[in-house]
């Protein structure tokens, strides 16, 4: 594991400003939906399982809710196959 990225707040800090949702045309940046540490406590109770493991659970475990209403929406359903592998990229330093 590198010691420049070793918590879930280094974690959480890459996702932010890295990884998206989109929705049409639209990119927003988790950090800026409050879901960066969501995210980046998922990946790394799962890390165990693999890269590629850990961020298909993640994305599966955090919800997006959709207005005010109680309908949530799987986080993966919004995150394009790109980002996916960037993600995995970013959870390198992590394993």
């Amino acid at each position: 594991m590198n010691s420049n990225n070793n918590s879930i707040s280094d974690l959480e800090n890459l996702i932010a400003e890295t990884i998206c949702l989109k929705i049409e045309r639209w990119n927003l940046y988790l950090g800026d939906a409050g879901l960066a540490r969501k995210l980046a406590i998922e990946c790394l109770s799962n890390i165990s399982k693999g890269r590629n493991k850990s961020v298909e659970i993640a994305l599966e475990e955090v919800k997006v809710s959709i207005g005010e209403g109680p309908e949530k929406i799987a986080l993966s359903k919004f995150i394009i196959d790109s980002q996916k592998k960037d993600l995995e990229n970013l959870l390198e330093d992590f394993i």
